[in-house]
C-alpha cells in the first residue's frame, strides 16, 4: 500500500490507472531576486578580502543578465554608487567578483541587483550590505597585551577605561586573542557564547572579531573587559592531550573605533595603560574544563572604575610576525539545547542524560551552602553497572589520567545558582554532579549544543525509521565535530584529521551550506603544508615555532595518502557541490604541491616492491616509500593491529590508487582554470599511475586486486582506474566477498563512503541494500540497534568484554548519508553547483524517500512513492537548473519548476507527466523547507 497521499497524488494515481491523460500546466512566473549574500554571509560585518564575492536567488524565470551596483549609502544616488559594471550576460547568480575602486577600512557598503530573462526585467533587489574592518596593517593601533606577572598561568583579565564626552552614533570593536575571549563592555557580555577566536595556525595568522557595540556605549566613562582563558593557543591538544603547543602567553588586543553624535572620531586601543588581573574563573581549558569560584562577582570588575582581583599591569607581546584577519565563518557558539533527564546511579551520583549524544556543555542549576565544591564530569558513556565512564577514551601515557579530562570543579556562593562553564566544551550524552548540593529535578539541567553556526539545509526522510535515525545520527556528528575546525571526535582528540574530512566533505556538502566553513580548513592546510609538498595529518597542525621538538606523529603521518589527498578531493567537492571556483584557484598550488610530492616519491623504491610483481618503467609510478595509514579501521582492526603493515610496506595498492586519482582531478581542476599545460601534465601523469597500478595490482582480468579486500575493488571501481573489460570481473569479486562475509562490509574510513555508490552504480543495487540493512555488526544498523544517536569511530564501538572504547561521535562512517540523499532519494548534481542534476532513486524495499537540497541556485526537493503496482516522484527544481530523471527506463530531461510523475512500476515508459509548474520552483528562502540554521530539524 502507498502511504497516504495528498488529494492532488491520489487523482494522478487514479488518472494513471484509467490511462486518461492529465493536463500539463506551464505558466510563467515575474523574475525577482532574493537572498543576497556576500562571501556566502548575509550582511557580514568586518571583512577583509579586497575583492568580495556577490551571489544571490533568483524567483521565477532563469537568469540571463544580471546589473549590480555598490554604493555607499542605501539611497543609491549617483553620487554614493562607486561601482556599476552595466549589465552582464551571464546564467548564473553566484561567484560574482567585486572589480571597482579600492574599498576602505571601517566602512559599510550598500549593494543591491537585479536580472532579466526573456526580455523581461526584474526590479532591484532590496538592498543588502557589508562592511569591511581593518583592511592594513597599519590600521591598528591597539598593541597586544599580555600579563606582567612571571610563568602566568590561568584564566586572564583586562579592562580599561574608556572616556566618551558626548553620545555615540556609531561604534565599532575589533578585538582578538590568543586564547578564547570574551569582550565585556559596561556590565556586558558582547561576545555571549561565542568561542573565538577559531583555531588557525597561530604562527600565521589569528582572527579577530568586528562587534557593532553602539548600544553598548554611553557618555561619560566606559568599562572595556577582555577575559581570556587558555582555548585552542595554549589549551591542551590532540589525542595525547600536549598544552601550549603555540606558546604560554595568553594576550589580546582591542580596538574601538567610535563615531560620536557631535561628528568627532575617536579611537581607542589596547595599551600599557590597560591593567590585568583574575576573577572567578581561574582555569578553563578546552578539555580538561574549568575551575571556577562563584563566590567571586562575574560582572562587578567590567563596571567603570572597578578593577579585577589582584590587579596589576600588563606587558607588551614580544613581536610576531603573525596577521591578524577578519572572520569568514560564521562563529562557534550555541546553536540548540537539549532538556535532561535526572536519575542516579547505583553508586548514589546524580547523572542527568539528555538522550543525545553531542558536542557543547550543561547548564546546572546547583544549589549549595556557600563554599560548597561541586565536580561536574561529562561522558558519551556509562560503564555496564551504570556509571559515567571516563576511562574508554584514554591512550597509554595520555596526560588524560589525571582525572580532569571533561570536568569542571566550582565552589557556590550559596543560595541557587545557574552554571556553565564559560569556555571549555565537550562531546558527551551524559553529566554525573557530585558534591552537597540539592537533589535536582529533571528541569534543572539543559545541554547546549556548541557548534558553528551553520546553515543545515539538507534533509532526507523516508519509510524506514531505522535510516532517518541514522542520516540523523550522521547529522548530529557532524554538528558535533563541526566546531572550530572539522574534528575527528568532540571528546579524546578534537584534531582536525585530514582523512576524515576528505571522506565526510561530499556528505557534509550535501547536509548543509557548509561551503566557506571548508574553504577556512583549506586556507589552514595551505598554511601548514610542509615546504616539500607533504601535509600534516591534522589541520590546523597542532604545533608551532614555539614548539622545538618535531612531533613524531606529525612527522611520520604528513606522507600518508587519503588524507594528504584532500588537499586535491575536497576543493573539487566543493566545486562540483557549490559551483566554487574560487576555491580552486585559492587552493591550486597547495594541491599541485601535494601531487608534486607523490610524483617525486614514486621515484623512490621500498622494500615492497622488491617482492611484487616489476612494471618497467611504470615503477616509477607505484608508490611503496614513506608511511600510509592505509584503509584504516576496518571491523575487528585497531591501531596497533594496523600500524606494523603499514609502517613495513607503505600499502602501495592504496598509495598508487589516490595517486593516479589525484593526479586525474589535478588535471581536471587545471582545466576548469584555464591552465593548459599542468592539465596536460597531471593527466599524462594520472593515465601512467593508473597503467601502473593496473600492472602492478590488478590479476585475473579484475578478479583480483592487491590483496583482495572488498577495499581494493571499491578503490579501483570507485576511481575509475580499471579498464572497462576489468569491471564486471572485479564487480562480482567485491560481491563475492560481501557475500562470503555474511552480507557485511570489510571497509574502513577510505572505502566506506564509497562502497554503496560503487555497487548501485556497477548495477548491484540489491547488495548495496544487503550491506546497508544488515541488523549484526558491522554495520550501520547495529548500532542503532545498540541505542547509537552519533556515529562511532569503530563498527563495534565496545570491547570483547562489553565496555565501550574508542569514540562514539565520528562522522567519518556517517558518509552513508551521502548515499541516503544522492541514491535513496536520488538527487546528485551533474555538473557544478547543481546546474545540472541527476534524479535516479534506489528503491529498494522502502515505500517512500524525500530529499530536500539548498543549491547554489535554489532549493531542489524530490519525494518519490511507491507500492506494488504504482510508483509517483515529484520533484522541484530552481531556476537556472535542469534535471535528468532516471526512473525504471524512463530518462527525460526538464528544466525548473515543480514536476510530477506517476507510472506503473516496473514500466516508467508508460509515465504521465502530471503537472510542471513554474510558479513553484522557488518562490522563498532556499532553507524554508529544511528549517533555519543550527539544529533545528
Amino acid at each position: 500500500m502507498l502511504p497516504p497521499q495528498d488529494s492532488h497524488q491520489s487523482l494522478l494515481v487514479q488518472r494513471l490507472a484509467k490511462r486518461s491523460p492529465i493536463l500539463m500546466l506551464r505558466r510563467p512566473m515575474p523574475i525577482a531576486v532574493s537572498s543576497l549574500t556576500l562571501n556566502k554571509r548575509v550582511c557580514p560585518l568586518g571583512i577583509d578580502s579586497p575583492c568580495p564575492e556577490f551571489a544571490w536567488k533568483v524567483l521565477g524565470d532563469a537568469q540571463e543578465w544580471f546589473e549590480l551596483e555598490v554604493s555607499l549609502d542605501g539611497d543609491f544616488t549617483s553620487e554614493s554608487v562607486i561601482w556599476q559594471p552595466g549589465w552582464l550576460q551571464d546564467p548564473v547568480p553566484f561567484g560574482h567578483i567585486y572589480a571597482g575602486p579600492e574599498l576602505n577600512s571601517a566602512t559599510r557598503y550598500w549593494w543591491r541587483v537585479r536580472t532579466r530573462a526573456d526580455g523581461t526585467e526584474s526590479s532591484w533587489s532590496p538592498p543588502a550590505w557589508f562592511e569591511t574592518g581593518l583592511l592594513h596593517k597599519d590600521d591598528w593601533v591597539g598593541q597586544w597585551i599580555t600579563d606582567s606577572k612571571p610563568d602566568s598561568s590561568g584564566t586572564l583579565y583586562f579592562r580599561s577605561d574608556v572616556e566618551l564626552p558626548s553620545g555615540v552614533a556609531k561604534a565599532r570593536a575589533y578585538v582578538s586573542a590568543l586564547g578564547w575571549y570574551k569582550l565585556w563592555l559596561n556590565g556586558e557580555n558582547i561576545t555571549e557564547r561565542a568561542l573565538v577566536p577559531r583555531f588557525t595556525p597561530f604562527d600565521d595568522y589569528v582572527e579577530y572579531q568586528a562587534y557593532d557595540i553602539t548600544e553598548a556605549l554611553q557618555p561619560g566613562t566606559n568599562a572595556v573587559g577582555v577575559v581570556v582563558s587558555e582555548g585552542r593557543f595554549r589549551g591542551r591538544l590532540g589525542a595525547f592531550s600536549k598544552p601550549a603547543r603555540f606558546g604560554d602567553q595568553l594576550a589580546a588586543i582591542v580596538q574601538l573605533e567610535v563615531e560620536l553624535q557631535d561628528g568627532r572620531r575617536l579611537r581607542h586601543g589596547s595599551d600599557l595603560a590597560w591593567t590585568v588581573g583574575d576573577g572567578p574563573i581561574s582555569l578553563s581549558d578546552p578539555k580538561f574544563g574549568e575551575r571556577a569560584d562563584l563566590r567571586v562577582s562575574t560582572v562587578d570588575w567590567t563596571r567603570p572604575g572597578a578593577q579585577p582581583q589582584r590587579a596589576r599591569a600588563v606587558d607588551p607581546l614580544p613581536p610576531n610576525p603573525r596577521r591578524l584577519i577578519a572572520e569568514e565563518v560564521e562563529r562557534v557558539t550555541e546553536v540548540g539545547r537539549i532538556p535532561g533527564r535526572v536519575t542516579t546511579t547505583p553508586a548514589g551520583v546524580q547523572l542527568i542524560d539528555f538522550d543525545q549524544n553531542f558536542n557543547g556543555h550543561a547548564r546546572v542549576r546547583l544549589a549549595g551552602t556557600p563554599g560548597t565544591k561541586v565536580m561536574i564530569s561529562y561522558s558519551e558513556v556509562l560503564t555496564p553497572e551504570g556509571e559515567l565512564n571516563t576511562e574508554y577514551l584514554h591512550f597509554p601515557g595520555s596526560k588524560q589520567q589525571d582525572g580532569w579530562f571533561q570536568r569542571d570543579e566550582v565552589i557556590l556562593p550559596g543560595g541557587a545558582i545557574e552554571y556553565e562553564p564559560t569556555f571549555a566544551v565537550r562531546g558527551f550524552r551524559y553529566i554525573a554532579i557530585e558534591g552537597d548540593i540539592s537533589p535536582l529535578a529533571d528541569g534543572d539541567a539543559e545541554g547546549v549544543v556548541v557548534s558553528t553556526d551553520l546553515q543545515l539545509t539538507g534533509h532526507f526522510d523516508c519509510s524506514d525509521p531505522r535510516l532517518v535515525r541514522l542520516w540523523r545520527n550522521s547529522r548530529w556528528s557532524m554538528i558535533s565535530n563541526f566546531a572550530d575546525t572539522p574534528t575527528d571526535c568532540p571528546t579524546r582528540e578534537r584534531s582536525g584529521w585530514t582523512g576524515d574530512i576528505q571522506i565526510f566533505g561530499p556528505t557534509a556538502a550535501v547536509l548543509g551550506d557548509t561551503d566557506t566553513y571548508l574553504r577556512r580548513y583549506l586556507r589552514n592546510l595551505a598554511a601548514d603544508q610542509f615546504d616539500d609538498g607533504t601535509i600534516p595529518p591534522v589541520i590546523p597542525a597542532e604545533t608551532s615555532a614555539f614548539v622545538p621538538k618535531k612531533d613524531k606523529m606529525q612527522e611520520l603521518a604528513r606522507t600518508s595518502v587519503g588524507w594528504g589527498d584532500v588537499s586535491v578531493m575536497l576543493p573539487w567537492t566543493l566545486y562540483q557541490y557549490f559551483g566554487d571556483v574560487q576555491v580552486l584557484e585559492r587552493q591550486y598550488e597547495s594541491a599541485k604541491s601535494w601531487v608534486r610530492f607523490l610524483e617525486r616519491r614514486g621515484l623512490k623504491r621500498g622494500v615492497a616492491r622488491r617482492i611484487g610483481r616489476r612494471v618497467g618503467p611504470l615503477e616509477d609510478y607505484i608508490l611503496d616509500t614513506g608511511f600510509n595509514w592505509g584503509e584504516w579501521l576496518r571491523p575487528g582492526e585497531g591501531p596497533a593491529s594496523q600500524m606494523g603493515g603499514n609502517l613495513l610496506t607503505g600499502r602501495p595498492e592504496v598509495a598508487t590508487a589516490y595517486f593516479a586519482h589525484s593526479a586525474q582531478l589535478l588535471s581536471r581542476i587545471a582545466g576548469v582554470l584555464g591552465r593548459v599545460r599542468d592539465g596536460e601534465h597531471f593527466a599524462e601523469v594520472g593515465v601512467n599511475a593508473k597503467e601502473a597500478y593496473n600492472a602492478a595490482f590488478v590479476r585475473r582480468g579484475g578478479s583480483r586486486i592487491g590483496a583482495d579486500r572488498q577495499d581494493d575493488y571499491v578503490r579501483a571501481l570507485a576511481f575509475d582506474l580499471l579498464p572497462e573489460s576489468a569491471r564486471p570481473d572485479a564487480t562480482d569479486r567485491l560481491v563475492e566477498l560481501i557475500e562470503n562475509n555474511d552480507g557485511h562490509l570489510d571497509t574502513g574510513f577510505l572505502s566506506t563512503a564509497l562502497l554503496l555508490p560503487v555497487l548501485c552504480d556497477h548495477g548491484r543495487e540489491d547488495i548495496a541494500w544487503r550491506v546497508l540493512l544488515n541488523p549484526s555488526a558491522p554495520s550501520w544498523l547495529a548500532q542503532i540497534d545498540q541505542g547509537a544517536t552519533t556515529i562511532w569511530e569503530t563498527w563495534d564501538g565496545h570491547d570483547k568484554k562489553g565496555r565501550p572504547a574508542d569514540s562514539h561521535n565520528h562522522y567519518a562512517f556517517g558518509s552513508v548519508s551521502q548515499w541516503l540523499h544522492e541514491y535513496v532519494a536520488g538527487v546528485r548534481p551533474l555538473e557544478p553547483g547543481y546546474r545540472k542534476f541527476l534524479v535516479a532513486p534506489t528503491f529498494g524495499p522502502l515505500s517512500y524517500a524525500s530529499t530536500n537540497i539548498s543549491t547554489p541556485y535554489g532549493n531542489v526537493s524530490a519525494k518519490w512513492e511507491r507500492s506494488d503496482t504504482s510508483a509517483f516522484l515529484s520533484l522541484t527544481a530552481p531556476p537556472g537548473t535542469e534535471a535528468v530523471i532516471q526512473v525504471e527506463g524512463l530518462s527525460r530531461n526538464v528544466g525548473a519548476g515543480t514536476h510530477e510523475f506517476g507510472w506503473p512500476v516496473g514500466n516508467a515508459h508508460d509515465s504521465i507527466l502530471g503537472r510542471t509548474d513554474s510558479r513553484s520552483a522557488y518562490t522563498g528562502e532556499a532553507d524554508a523547507i529544511a528549517g533555519a540554521g543550527g539544529i533545528k530539524q
